[in-house]
């Protein structure tokens, strides 16, 4: 019998599932063969609220029959409310939105209201970020996605992140210092052709590895960019409505960007992104021509589901539900380590959580065969997690984004699989000396 996958589709990010899902609620999936798997990515780290819920539902089926797409300059109730909520929630100084459709595109349109505004062109991003796939921002996805797609875009410049784990200019050890943020302006200084423009960053860099900077690293890195006229880019994807503990992961470290750009967490699975930034950017950008139009920009459908998402946040005070669930995602996962010693490292903030295996803690190397054994062990049992395929191909590190409606029940068991898994796998193959 064939396989539909392999006879139709182009394989896009290494292979497929080994299901076919045939239905999802909450936490859960359901296969095509019966299978219920535990999905700890809440899909593409979008399904906020968990899979289908039903005010979400209820918005998508109002929008059917009311309005679902209209010219890109007729505008709908819907996004003039959404755009209203959006500018609410944020900082205060962010009061001018663009919805778009998905994390990559807010922000190419924060790139190009960064490089309007300021006149210049150098845009400096974190090693082990990701930021999307269109053709600019591309070349500041430095987790990879760069072999074999030709030339990056020119003024394209590097910091190292704030790895304490495997610190990058090997100073700190498991407490970064900001050291790597210091020394990285120091090397930017003396590449840049004086046309610098913005940092774009995450808050905490998911698919990088769940890296966490200090809590002091963002207020220095506003710093470092005022003393340069340079522009800060937050990028929330991941992070923002509530996945951290907070509405916006830049809420943990008292700064406020020029420009914020938000997408997974807001449709709650319905693709939809936005971009926001200051009054002054947009006038400036206005005035002098800025144009960013796409046949879906400020869709009516997507803006409903997005209000729908931050009403369901807001009304089942999933923000503190998520800092509280994370803090107990993060001791469970701690108590798996004292008994597992192939689990190196344990980090995250609210439910975006991540576990590093290494093939012992004295020489932390990475155990990709490891990991790719316990994910596929815990797909087997029921357990979805990501497999983080970052920078040479590393393949270690498990990261947890689980809907922020998840129970501790829901919790323990994906525990008890993983736990499962682990032994699982090191009793098979520890002794052949695989890992």
């Amino acid at each position: 019998m064939s396989d539909k996958r392999e006879d139709f589709l182009i394989r896009y990010a290494h292979d497929f599932a080994p299901f076919i899902v045939a239905r999802a609620s909450g936490s859960w999936v359901e296969t095509t063969e019966g299978q219920r798997i535990l999905d700890f990515t809440s899909g593409q780290i979008c399904s906020t609220i968990g899979h289908n819920h039903p005010r979400l539902v209820a918005a998508v089926q109002q929008s059917l029959e009311d309005v679902i797409h209209l010219n890109s300059w007729i505008l709908s109730e819907p996004v003039l409310a959404l755009a209203e909520r959006l500018v609410g929630l944020a900082a205060s100084s962010l009061d001018k939105v663009i919805l778009v459709n998905t994390g990559g595109e807010a922000n190419e349109v924060a790139l190009r209201l960064a490089k309007m505004h300021t006149g210049r062109f150098e845009i400096v991003g974190l090693t082990r970020s990701w930021h999307g796939l269109q053709a600019g921002v591309a070349s500041l996805n430095l987790a990879g996605g760069h072999a074999g797609y030709g030339p990056m875009m020119p003024g394209t410049l590097t910091l190292p992140a704030p790895y304490a784990y495997r610190c990058p200019i090997r100073h700190c050890n498991g407490t970064c210092d900001c050291s790597c943020l210091e020394a990285g302006f120091d090397v930017i200084d003396q590449q840049s052709v004086r046309s610098l423009c913005a940092v774009i960053a995450e808050p905490v860099l998911s698919a990088g590895g769940i890296i966490v900077p200090p809590p002091d690293y963002f207020q220095r890195l506003r710093a470092l960019c005022d003393d340069r006229e340079m522009l800060l880019i937050i990028d929330e994807a991941q992070t923002g409505f509530g996945r951290l503990g907070t509405m916006f992961g830049f809420e943990l470290y008292g700064i406020e960007p020029d420009i914020l750009s938000v997408s997974k967490t807001l449709g709650g699975g319905i693709p939809i992104a936005a971009t926001l930034t200051t009054s002054a950017i947009e006038a400036d950008c206005y005035n002098k021509g800025f144009v960013h139009v796409t046949s879906h920009v400020s869709d009516p459908l997507p803006a409903s589901a997005g209000l729908a998402v931050i009403e369901v946040i807001e009304e089942e005070h999933l923000v503190e539900q998520a800092k509280q669930r994370g803090k107990y995602l993060l001791a469970r996962l701690l108590e798996l380590q004292q008994r597992h010693e192939q689990i190196g490292d344990v980090r995250g903030k609210g439910l975006l959580v991540g576990i590093e295996l290494v093939e012992d803690r004295v020489k932390k190397t990475p155990a990709d065969t490891l990991a790719i054994a316990v994910s596929d062990e815990c797909i087997r049992r029921g357990l979805s997690m990501n497999i983080v395929r970052s920078v040479g191909g590393m393949l270690n590190c498990f990261r947890m984004a689980p809907p922020l409606s998840v129970t501790e029940g829901e919790i323990d068991i994906a525990i008890e699989i993983i736990d499962d898994a682990l032994t699982t796998v090191l009793a098979s193959h520890l002794s052949r000396s695989q890992f």
